[in-house]
């Protein structure tokens, strides 16, 4: 049995070499001929697999009958396509939620702090209340933070769920995160979901964030807005036509990274594991890989606090022991310096460093700093008590 694996997919010998012979080969490059002779195919979203590769693979006598995204996204594979093959397909829906969560909740203050503002005097408007989205509005509740949710297609099964529509989020809210998987068509389409209107909509001052799908914002309308008002806060992790970026919208906004807020040691490692449980169902074999086999324990493990933080200073103090986002805008901005950005982009992804999870933090608090309790241990961290 072959298994071809992106060459940026981790633990990829661990999990599969018993199960075949593995070859990793760089994601933008597998195409139908990539497949020819290949049984089982994990990927995740810079590959895109279009009816077109599939049928043009199966043409050639390609064995494929396995194909996984490491990724909780699927619109970059054509699964009609797929079962018209009788070809399994696999995904990891929330394998990298808690980093994105991560990832949001430290631009977030970042963002504030550089307002000179709290997150907690804030009301967050939540676009797509789904595996990330509600863990999202959830934290953001345990840290004491007024949330409004947005999720048409959710609401529309469970007409009981206190969601509102997207126009009043934008109306109302002081920060807007955008959450949603990429749907083209039909009645719940995200493409352009914030197209010119709603840009222009945005209320003063409006702090927007989307590490959602980059084709969710129109892009254009959103340059327009930030060249004739300046006047709203914009932190990117997806964009349109990635990787060849729109690099003039990347110099304009205050936080552009590329499309890694779901990049955690641990995120990238459930991704591999839930595709490698489901490949080992489609063989009819006994899953003998666990995460904890793959998973190394943090560098930074505990910190100490003491009284003389602000709830807010503390949470910006821990996060930032475990994630910076400013590193990643530092690295994506370097590299979109000169002619070739897109390879900048992809290479800023495919030598991504080491980055652990909140979770992976203990924080010990003193009896005299334990009102920083709730706040932590709200934001995804261990809380505990250091007497």
């Amino acid at each position: 049995m072959k298994i071809l694996v992106d060459a940026n997919v981790p633990a990829c010998d661990a999990c599969f070499a018993p199960l075949g012979e593995v070859q990793r080969q760089p994601g933008r490059e597998i195409d139908a001929d990539a497949l020819v002779d290949i049984d089982a195919l994990v990927i995740r979203s810079i590959t895109q697999l279009d009816a077109s590769t599939i049928d043009e693979a199966k043409r050639q006598g390609s064995p494929l009958s396995f194909v996984g995204t490491c990724t909780i996204g699927t619109d970059h594979v054509d699964q009609a396509a797929l079962a018209a093959h009788g070809i399994r397909f696999a995904s990891a829906p929330g394998c990298n939620a808690e980093p994105v969560v991560d990832y949001v909740l430290s631009s977030l203050l970042l963002a504030m702090e550089r307002r000179g503002e709290r997150l907690s005097t804030k009301r967050v408007g939540v676009v797509g209340a789904g595996n990330v989205g509600g863990r999202l509005a959830a934290r953001l509740e345990s840290m004491g933070i007024a949330v409004w949710c947005c999720d048409p297609p959710r609401l529309e099964q469970q007409p009981e769920l206190p969601f509102r529509a997207l126009d009043e989020l934008i109306a109302e809210c002081d920060v807007l995160c955008l959450h949603t998987p990429l749907v083209r068509d039909g009645l719940h389409a995200t493409h352009h979901l914030l197209d010119e209107r709603r840009v222009q909509a945005l209320r003063p001052a409006t702090v927007l964030i989307n590490a959602g799908r980059g084709d969710c914002i129109d892009g254009q309308a959103l340059k327009r807005r930030l060249v004739e008002k300046g006047d709203i806060n914009v932190l990117l992790d997806v964009w349109e036509n990635e990787p060849g970026i729109d690099t003039q919208l990347a110099a304009m906004i205050d936080l552009a990274t590329p499309h890694i807020a779901g990049h955690s040691l641990e995120g990238k490692l459930r991704g591999t594991h839930q595709i490698y449980q489901q490949l080992v169902d489609h063989l009819g074999r006994e899953a003998l890989v666990t995460m904890a086999d793959l998973t190394p324990p943090a560098a930074l493990q505990r910190v100490e606090l003491d009284a003389g933080l602000t709830p807010e200073e503390a949470m910006r103090l821990c996060m930032r022991a475990v994630y910076d986002p400013r590193r990643d805008h530092d690295r994506l901005v370097g590299a979109l310096r000169g002619e070739h950005s897109a390879q900048g982009f992809d290479a800023c992804r495919a030598n991504y460093p080491l980055r652990r999870e909140f979770a992976t933090l203990t924080v010990a608090l003193s009896p005299a700093a334990s009102e920083l309790a709730c706040g932590l241990s709200g934001a995804g961290f261990a809380v505990v008590n250091n007497t």
